[in-house]
């Protein structure tokens, strides 16, 4: 008889009777229905642990457009797109996968609706804290271009900071639209001109760069110049230097050639006189 059936020694699978008909002697069952009051159960229990700000590993049970649900143990919670990482993603599938166990942290608990949501951003692993020192006003940095629009490039730095590069900044000459000069994964080196810490945003302009190299070069062309010319005036100076010397020299060596000449002539002829009058004595 079925009414005299022990449920705790049968070895047929528990459910829940939705039909007991002893005279047809049928009975219909239907487990989903206990399953979901055991889960009920076992939610209940999982919610008295769980806290916001808790930090708890979990396993990857479904992935969506949104986001993907993770398995506490009892409890499954949402660990929406824009929580999966500090970079941009286009698609969870990027970072997890199903199964995969991963370290997450709570970030809202709404008992009544029976929902969590959960967070894989770490505050230690945030890019932005050292950001003030990395991309400060004047600093050279380089990037990959992420994407672009009509007024400009958005270039990032490294995952989770991004930057604007103005359609201005992009060059000294004209541009119309960035996709005329840049492509998307393109890797350029840009100045930071601004950086708002509060909103998160950087400026960027190659077109600065550009201008500090014009006017080095300016500078360097210059400064050629100058010594160009300063190094023809010194040789001008030289010639003339070695001119006047030589000139000074000569007449300098003429005099004293013309005093040793006079002043042998004028011994020779001393001494043929005195040895004419000698003669001229004896005579």
């Amino acid at each position: 008889m079925i009414e005299n059936i022990d449920w705790n020694k049968n070895p047929l699978i528990p459910a829940i009777s939705q039909e007991f008909n002893t005279k047809k002697g049928r009975i219909i069952g239907n487990r989903r229905i206990l399953l979901e009051k055991e889960n009920r159960i076992l939610q209940d229990e999982a919610f008295k642990t769980l806290e916001t700000g808790q930090v708890m590993e979990g396993t990857v049970k479904n992935i969506t457009d949104y986001g993907a649900f993770v398995s506490l143990g009892g409890v499954d919670g949402l660990v929406h797109i824009s929580e999966l990482s500090w970079g941009r993603v286009k698609s969870p599938k990027e970072v997890v996968k199903v199964n995969d166990v991963v370290k997450v942290r709570i970030i809202n608990i709404n008992k009544d609706k029976r929902k969590i949501s959960l967070s894989m951003k770490f505050d230690d692993a945030n890019p932005w804290n050292d950001a003030g020192e990395k991309y400060a006003v004047g600093n050279i940095v380089s990037g990959r271009v992420a994407r672009m629009t009509d007024f400009g490039a958005f270039i990032e730095l490294e995952e989770g900071v991004d930057a604007l590069l103005h359609v201005s900044q992009i060059s000294i000459k004209h541009v119309e639209k960035p996709s005329d000069v840049l492509s998307v994964n393109q890797i350029v080196e840009a100045k930071v001109t601004d950086l708002n810490l509060s909103d998160k945003k950087i400026s960027l302009s190659i077109k600065g760069i550009e201008l500090e190299a014009e006017e080095a070069e300016k500078e360097s062309s210059d400064s050629e110049t100058e010594e160009a010319v300063t190094e023809t005036v010194t040789e001008v100076v030289e010639e003339i230097v070695t001119e006047v010397v030589e000139e000074i020299v000569t007449e300098v060596v003429e005099e004293e050639v013309t005093e040793v000449v006079e002043e042998t002539v004028t011994e020779t002829v001393e001494e043929e006189v005195t040895e004419a009058v000698e003669k001229t004595e004896e005579v």
